[in-house]
């Protein structure tokens, strides 16, 4: 029987991360929630023996002491799902705060490549060798939202990394995906089925789908063999104005 594969999840105590996690947990998989509050990570794994991981993405030294737990547990990782995110307020950019900015990035970007940059040194040392890394991007990663420079621009370099490490990888059997999602039925999203402002400054009701559609997708990308990838991947609510956006 194969030993049980091992998960790393981002921003595993609520919206896409929770569902995400508890459908690897009913995969048999044993999972590893990073989140900044340990109640709403343990409310996650609702029981199951999930490996419990309180810190923030942006602060090196959290990083580095789940990383610590996670060497000293399992001496290894499958798979890093990269989730951790936030946004910011929709406002032009002149009336945008840089502390606002700031804050996006710390988790988005800063965040993002501290967790990823501990994944791939656990991967690249481990025994056999290589991993898999997918990075929660967004619709913005490819096309705005009106008043959205801190999210947008945090999202472009969600997938600059993308891209980066799924070429420095190769040498270490290390995977690098990307999953672009639109309006998934989290609290980030809320706003959407009230309506939102759109390009031409009109406000418009937006469908939103389960998050279960999204955690099945990681699910299909994090079983695939280490010399099969899947770049980039989007998944929508079907009538979501983003083909035509703007």
């Amino acid at each position: 029987m194969n030993a049980p594969q091992r998960i790393l999840i981002t921003g595993a105590g609520a919206g896409i991360g929770r569902a995400t996690a508890q459908t690897f947990l009913s995969l048999g998989w044993d999972v590893a929630l990073l989140g900044r509050r340990a109640q709403t990570l343990h409310d996650t794994a609702a029981g199951a023996p999930a490996l419990i991981l309180a810190g923030d993405v942006g602060n090196m030294a959290d990083v580095t002491s789940a990383f610590d737990t996670i060497k000293t547990h399992w001496g290894r990782l499958d798979v890093l799902f990269n989730n951790a995110g936030i946004s910011a307020p929709q406002a032009p950019i002149d009336e945008i705060e840089p502390a606002q900015f700031l804050a996006v990035v710390q988790t988005n970007i800063v965040g993002m490549f501290y967790v990823a940059r501990a994944a791939f040194g656990l991967m690249r040392a481990q025994s056999p060798q290589g991993g898999r890394i997918i990075n929660n991007g967004s619709i913005s990663a490819h096309v705005p939202r009106p008043g959205s420079v801190p999210y947008t621009m945090s999202k472009h370099a969600v997938t600059g990394l993308t891209r980066t490490l799924g070429l420095d990888g190769r040498a270490f059997n290390i995977a690098c995906g990307q999953i672009d999602i639109g309006n998934a039925a989290t609290e980030m999203a809320a706003a959407f089925p009230k309506g939102t402002i759109q390009a031409n400054g009109q406000i418009t009701v937006e469908p939103v789908m389960d998050v279960g559609h999204i955690a099945r997708a990681v699910a299909q990308m994090a079983a695939l063999p280490l010399d099969v990838n899947i770049p980039f991947q989007t998944i929508m609510a079907r009538d979501m104005p983003y083909i035509g956006r703007g």
